[in-house]
């Protein structure tokens, strides 16, 4: 049961879409509210769209139905009494199967009636909206276009969300009748004789949304530097759809399981299934999802063909629900950094002097092709590996380093909401040479794979930015740097070269002095083990693969 501190905190909310109710509590207590920290979610597979057809003629959502609906309302009512929300922070939210529902009054008078809440319906517009904030909501910052595919429909606008601030096309965006459940439908009635006609349609439809679309000049230059637009896809039919590209993928089995941020380029968006029959078997997959396979890679092939210049598509876990959730926090709280909200609780006390130590570990001047990611030195970033750099402490030194390695995906971050793949992937690197990098055969697989996501440059640089966690952890145990001694730690890295037989190779270069008695020997492990991941043996592919040379200087000095 949850603390009456807490749950003055806690947001309760029904989304009660086309292909199922949806039921969820979120925790948007300081400083995680960012994220949306969901603590109780719950779904009932009830189709309001589906109860409204009878071979093919348009119902009244039947009162067996409505029966149904009304019970696992009631059993949500006594969940939220348990978690003591308040009545006044409990919402109910309709779409589009219940506002075009015959009965649809009805339908929301017999539910204010058996729990108190009145449903509210959300205008065609406003759910274009809500939607695109859900979206939002999954990413740091967005910047291309969105389609959220529900079951009565498919809408489409572009996005700009940066900082907090979320740009769509002012006139809303664009509906189409086309979503999973009802595009079933429509191939049912035309048949195969009459496919072509309908892809013709849905194409020449995209086609005119994309033009009608005020799409922001700053867009169209991005898909020409880039390649081609990137794409955000929601909604459960391309979640769905995701998770069996997440299942097809190079890397087998692919390492992280959450939808939210998994990517993939065009050429891998539109995948030969003739010869994947057994979709049901698929992770994440329900057979209702698997019938509708059909007619999503039918929508697919329509969107590709009207969007032929295509880089990346994200898929989205947001929706409605997160759009509803994003939309009521204040400004200051959307422009906060995922990583940053979702770490912000396990935070040294000195966390700003760690994070300078930390920063001047890492060589500042760009060289073209060793430097690291950009990803990998943003302040988001490092601030969110100075916040975990104690987190693992407490566990048996045996599993520490994987534990921190599992903890982007099954542990600690994995229900952040608002990480991508890469995100998780370099930290789980990072944390897990934080703590020594040695692992059991099973996690040894595991690391495996989420280095062959992340590139042999980018899993280097993880390693090496872990060691120099490693050491400021050393130095620092308590996360605490005393007063007075901001300074006496002092370190710097720089570019360096060294000859050898095949030319003239790159160097990292780093001084470590320290003036604080009775740490001398924790600066010289910390140099041992910068020089360590420099070595080639230990380079990520082995001696042949990808790495630097590190060398160290170790001083110490009187403050």
């Amino acid at each position: 049961m949850a603390g009456q501190g807490k749950a003055e905190h806690y947001q309760a909310l029904v989304d009660m879409g086309s292909n199922g109710i949806r039921f969820s509590i979120s925790d948007l207590s300081p400083p995680s509210a960012r994220v949306m920290p969901t603590i109780y979610q719950g779904r009932c597979a009830i189709s309001l769209y589906d109860a409204q057809y009878e071979s093919g003629k348009k119902v009244s959502i039947p009162q067996t139905m409505i029966n149904g609906v009304l019970a696992a309302l009631l059993q949500f009512k006594r969940t939220c009494e348990d978690f003591r929300v308040r009545n006044d922070r409990v919402r109910a939210v309709a779409t589009e199967a219940t506002r075009n529902a015959i009965n649809s009054d009805d339908f929301r008078r017999q539910i204010e009636a058996a729990t108190g809440w009145r449903v509210e319906m959300l205008a065609k517009e406003e759910e274009g909206r809500i939607g695109a904030m859900g979206v939002a909501s999954s990413f740091e910052s967005i910047r291309g276009l969105v389609l959220d595919l529900g079951g009565g429909s498919v809408q489409i606008t572009w996005m700009i969300s940066d900082g907090g601030e979320v740009k769509t096309d002012p006139k809303g965006a664009v509906s189409f009748p086309y979503g999973a459940a009802a595009l079933m439908m429509r191939l049912g009635e035309v048949g195969i004789e009459g496919n072509d006609a309908l892809g013709e349609e849905i194409s020449s439809n995209f086609e005119k949304a994309l033009r009608d679309l005020d799409m922001p000049e700053s867009l169209l230059k991005d898909a020409e530097d880039e390649g081609g637009l990137t794409i955000y896809l929601s909604g459960g039919g391309f979640r769905g759809w995701g998770y069996i590209l997440m299942s097809l993928h190079s890397i087998s089995p692919y390492p992280i399981p959450i939808i939210n941020g998994f990517r993939v380029p065009k050429s891998s968006f539109l995948p030969n299934l003739e010869e994947y029959s057994d979709l049901e078997s698929t992770f994440r997959i329900s057979s209702r999802r698997a019938s509708q396979v059909p007619a999503i890679t039918f929508l697919i092939r329509a969107l590709t063909r009207s969007i032929p210049s295509i880089s990346y598509i994200h898929f989205a876990q947001g929706g409605i629900r997160e759009g509803l959730l994003l939309s009521s926090l204040p400004a200051t709280i959307r422009a906060q950094s995922p990583l940053v909200a979702a770490t912000q609780t396990c935070a040294p006390v000195s966390t700003s002097s760690l994070l300078r130590i930390l920063r001047d570990l890492i060589p500042q001047r760009k060289v073209p092709d060793i430097c690291p990611p950009k990803t990998l030195t943003s302040p988001a970033f490092l601030t969110s590996i100075v916040h975990l750099l104690y987190a693992h402490a407490s566990f048996p030194k045996d599993i520490r380093a994987a534990a921190a390695l599992r903890s982007t995906t099954t542990g600690l971050l994995g229900n952040a909401h608002g990480l991508g793949h890469i995100d998780r992937a370099y930290l789980a690197i990072v944390l897990c040479e934080r703590w020594g990098g040695e692992l059991s055969p099973i996690d040894e697989a595991f690391s495996s794979s989420i280095e062959e996501l992340a590139g042999p440059k980018a899993s280097w640089w993880a390693k090496y930015i872990g060691r120099a966690a490693a050491g400021i952890g050393d130095v620092f145990p308590a996360g605490t740097v005393r007063d007075g001694e901001e300074d006496l730690v002092r370190v710097e890295a720089h570019w360096g070269t060294e000859e050898k037989k095949g030319g003239v190779k790159s160097t990292v270069d780093v001084v470590l002095s320290t003036a604080i008695e009775g740490v001398q020997g924790a600066a010289l492990e910390w140099g041992h083990g910068l020089e360590k991941v420099g070595k080639k043996k230990h380079w990520v592919g082995g001696r042949d693969g990808w790495g630097i040379k590190v060398k160290t200087i170790v001083e110490a000095w009187k403050g």
